[in-house]
């Protein structure tokens, strides 16, 4: 398989430390439930700090490095590997600040009303009056749901923080990259 470009790639977490000396590595999970990656086959590291991802792509080539995953359990909310040539706790060490890349058409399906954030960044928000609101810019967990931020990508403005929740969240269509909330123009 050839090396795919970041741009192909979503992070899911960053290697913490070493987890015992059998060289496998603890990762600290970017999501409370990385699916994901405890059930990717395949991974690639990249020691490349993290970019903005609306900020213009830098020159430098992506340093990417592939590895098989052996295997990857939850041990006190992180996820334990074991990389294929990562054999002692040394050589899990060199790794420790590497970030966790994994192909988006590697992660699982979901079910019907499941969703992954990565996918509804970019997508379009209307409220149910058909008003548009603005991009979704990205999504984070506030430790009760997840939040929505929706704003302008090209002026790199958050305008709305909106719960991601049934009762506001009204419809999410990937196909045409549209989410119906039921939310007001006026409120911020």
């Amino acid at each position: 398989m050839s090396t795919p470009s970041l741009s192909d790639l979503i992070e899911l977490g960053v290697v913490s430390e070493a987890q015992g000396i059998r060289g496998q590595v603890k990762v600290r999970p970017h999501s409370s439930d990385p699916v994901a990656l405890l059930s990717s086959k395949t991974i690639w590291l990249s020691l490349i700090a993290r970019r903005d991802q609306h900020a213009s792509t830098s020159s430098a080539p992506a340093s990417l490095t592939e590895y098989k995953v052996k295997g990857a359990k939850m041990h006190s909310g992180n996820v334990v590997m074991s990389l294929e040539g990562v054999a002692d706790r040394d050589q899990a060490l060199a790794l420790k600040g590497a970030r966790i890349l994994v192909a988006r058409d590697a992660f699982p399906n979901t079910d019907k009303d499941d969703y992954y954030w990565v996918d509804l960044i970019g997508c379009q928000a209307i409220n149910v009056q058909g008003q548009p609101l603005g991009e979704v810019l990205d999504v984070t967990e506030n430790g009760a749901h997840g939040v929505i931020a929706i704003g302008s990508a090209e002026k790199k403005v958050i305008q709305y923080l909106v719960p991601f929740v049934k009762e506001v969240v009204q419809s999410v269509d990937l196909a045409s990259k549209l989410i119906t909330v039921d939310w007001q123009l006026d409120w911020q």
